[in-house]
Parts: C-alpha cells; sequence; structure tokens
C-alpha cells in the first residue's frame, strides 16, 4: 500500500514503513535519522506512482492489520454502519485520535477499508486508533451489550442530542451516507440521537455530525 505526504510520513508508525521514495533533501535527512530506507527520486516519478497531492513523499506501507472485537478498549467506542466514502473514513480516524477515542468498528463487507485516502485524510493518526473489523455488526453490538455498553445511533428520527444522558461505556453508531442506519442496527440500539438542523438543509455530513457527536459524547465522564 502506498501512502503520501510529509505530515504522514512523520505520524506514520515507522514499524509499518517499507520505502520512503523523496524528491525533498531535507526528507532523506528524516529518513537517516529514523533509520528508514528511502530512495531519492525526482517528482516525474512520484506523479507516475501518484495522482494525489503527494508534496514530494510517497510511502510504501505494509497492508494494515484490523484488530479483532477482542481488542476494543475504551468506555466510548466509535461504529460505522457500512460508511463507503474514505474521506470520511479518514476525517473520522483524525477527529477520534484528537478527541481520544481508541476504538473504531468496522463491518467486513460493503463498507471502506483502510486506504491510502484514509491514511491521507487521517494525517497518520490512525497509529492512535485501533480499526476492529467484525463479520457482523449486529452480533458486535450485542458482545458490546454484554459488557456494558450502551448503543446511541445518529438518526434523523432521534432525540435531541443535547438531551440524552451519555454516562458510562457507550458507543456511537454512525450511519451509511445515503441509507443512514441499517434497520437492524437500529433495532438492536438503546437510542436513537438527532442533530437538529435548518429544515433548508436536508443533512449533515457523516464525518461532520460524528465530529459533532463524538465530542459531545466524550465529554459525558467530566
Amino acid at each position: 500500500m502506498l501512502a503520501y505526504g510529509v505530515n504522514v510520513l512523520k505520524e506514520l508508525d515507522k514499524k509499518r514503513i517499507k520505502k520512503v521514495m523523496t524528491s525533498r533533501k531535507e526528507i532523506i535527512d528524516y529518513c537517516k535519522n529514523n533509520k528508514l530506507k528511502y530512495e531519492y527520486v525526482d517528482n516525474h516519478t512520484l506523479n507516475k506512482l501518484s495522482k494525489e497531492n503527494h508534496q514530494g513523499v510517497i510511502i510504501d506501507i505494509y497492508d494494515y492489520e484490523y484488530y479483532s472485537l477482542e481488542d476494543v478498549s475504551g468506555s466510548f467506542v466509535v461504529m460505522l454502519d457500512h460508511l463507503e466514502d474514505p474521506h470520511n473514513f479518514g476525517a473520522i480516524i483524525r477527529t477520534c485520535a484528537a478527541a481520544g477515542v481508541t476504538s473504531i468498528i468496522i463491518p467486513k463487507d460493503r463498507s471502506v477499508k483502510v486506504t491510502d485516502v484514509v491514511i491521507k485524510t487521517s494525517v497518520g493518526t490512525i497509529n492512535y486508533v485501533k480499526i476492529i473489523m467484525v463479520n457482523n455488526l449486529v452480533d458486535a453490538i450485542k458482545r458490546l451489550k454484554k459488557l456494558g455498553y450502551f448503543i446511541y445511533s445518529a438518526d434523523m428520527h432521534g432525540d435531541n442530542y443535547r438531551t440524552i444522558d451519555y454516562s458510562g461505556k457507550r458507543v456511537l453508531v454512525i450511519g451509511n451516507e445515503g441509507k443512514g442506519i441499517s434497520s437492524l442496527v437500529k433495532e438492536n440500539s438503546d437510542f436513537l440521537v438527532t442533530i437538529p438542523i435548518n429544515e433548508k438543509v436536508e443533512s449533515l455530513n457523516a464525518s461532520v455530525a460524528a465530529g459533532i457527536l463524538i465530542y459531545q459524547m466524550e465529554n459525558a465522564d467530566e
């Protein structure tokens, strides 16, 4: 897998890096100081490898190794119900890392995975969050409930998110960009929460809604 960008290079776990390809002399010094394998190439070569804004740095990294549900940690967990947009995924990872959320759960099928775009959008903060892949979200929810977690799903027809008590162990579920929360996940949720918006606006972007709710719920223990 290829990742790219100066900030991504500096945030990535050095153990995940196979080789750095760069056209920038200062990055070569960085690689030497961090004992990273590197190759000095021109921008034409980098442009052929990636059409993205690589900033003169492309990193060849090992494919992401997903965690299992047994690895879940923290009193606050985020679950993504078949999210599809890698930019939304990367932005949510970055928000989770900033807020101190350490576990994100995604389904194995029909869902965005960890890609170069996700890593770039997260600006390398994926290092601070466990991406947990499960075969079935409803089964995962039932197991989390047995561990004492309450399930809060973002939905257009829920209760105002400001009026809900989020104390205790909790899971925030963010739905698919177009379809929202799936019916079975909704049926197995303890609460449905909504962000009131102007009636002229159809809905919020998934990562924006996630950001609002994550910070509201993260402050519940304070």
